[in-house]
């Protein structure tokens, strides 16, 4: 079969669930081939090889870490032109979808961006998207080049399906715009413990519904229970609620859980459109008339601080 590149996501070597999930989708049109930048290729191998990487092509110098996207667009063009692939794929984060972009101009290629499914076309890979603020879906393919698309954590479930996974060194030949941009300095991110937001199968979101920071607790109570992530809408942030990383919307993460809950959260478009593809949506909030009923599979018309109490109590007592 015709090889598929796979740009690997990963934190010092240890894979990210949605790398695993472009490896399940890639499986369907071709062999894929992951290409890991940066330390820990031979321990990431091993985790790439039993969901279905036949090779891995690896590369490890400074510029990955010392400078922006560039050396990475340099690397993944230089896999590109030793595998001569029938597709790129790339997790759809701000930095993937930047790295895409840049590879599709570099190779004259057409790109697809936030696909949420993918599968085999007589003239190339298809892919589903959701667009217009999720208020349609299309199915795509490019007609110019070899396609590069951009795929939305939680679109596939990972699947074991062990390959070879044999490790090859990949030259690079790093381009003068590499060393364009520095990174002077790097700040670690507070864990809380809770799962990544864009790559959680649960979230619960609040909302002007919330009503103030201090009230926050209700709903990463009911995310903890549950073991999600919790999330907020835009005006929960820009009132300085919850910080701007955890905000669900169009100006903010686009999220695609098993479980979607929105407590206080009225359902304007901008909010829909980071949330809409979730598989299963549920809706609390006191104003029957809210736009969020429109799309849900569930709703509960109350007051969230009775509500959610109560659900987060509920969680409990049946998880034992």
């Amino acid at each position: 079969m015709a090889e598929v590149l796979i740009y690997v996501d990963h934190v010092d070597g240890a894979v990210r669930k949605p790398t695993l999930e472009l490896l399940t989708l890639a499986r369907r049109v071709g062999d894929p081939v992951a290409v890991h930048l940066g330390p820990g290729a031979e321990e990431a191998a091993k985790v790439l090889g039993e969901h279905g990487a036949v090779k891995v092509l690896a590369a490890d110098a400074p510029e990955f870490a010392d400078y922006l996207v560039v050396p990475k667009v340099d690397a993944l063009q230089a896999a590109y032109e030793a595998a001569s692939p029938v597709a790129v794929l790339v997790p759809s984060s701000a930095e993937g979808k930047e790295i895409a972009a840049r590879l599709a101009v570099r190779i004259g290629s057409g790109i697809i961006t936030d696909a949420v499914d993918l599968e085999a076309g007589d003239e190339g890979p298809v892919a589903t998207q959701s667009v217009f603020a999720a208020s349609f879906t299309t199915r795509s393919r490019v007609t110019k080049g070899t396609p590069v698309i951009t795929v939305k954590p939680n679109s596939a479930a990972p699947e074991a399906a062990p390959a070879a996974g044999t490790v090859e060194q990949l030259a690079v030949s790093f381009s003068e715009q590499a060393t364009g941009t520095k990174v002077v300095s790097r700040t670690p991110r507070e864990s809380t413990g809770r799962p990544e937001l864009t790559e959680a199968a649960i979230v619960v979101s609040g909302g002007r519904g919330v009503n103030g920071a201090e009230n926050f607790p209700v709903i990463e109570g009911l995310a903890d229970s549950l073991g999600a992530a919790v999330g907020a809408s835009r005006a929960a942030v820009d009132a300085g609620w919850y910080p701007h990383s955890n905000q669900v919307g169009q100006t903010g993460k686009s999220v695609s859980p098993q479980l979607y809950i929105a407590a206080g959260i009225s359902g304007a478009i901008q909010h829909r459109a980071g949330m809409q593809t979730s598989k299963t949506i549920v809706a609390i909030n006191k104003d029957a008339e809210a736009p969020i009923f429109d799309l849900v599979d569930y709703g509960v018309v109350g007051d969230l601080f009775d509500v959610v109490p109560q659900l987060t109590d509920e969680v409990k007592t049946r998880k034992g």
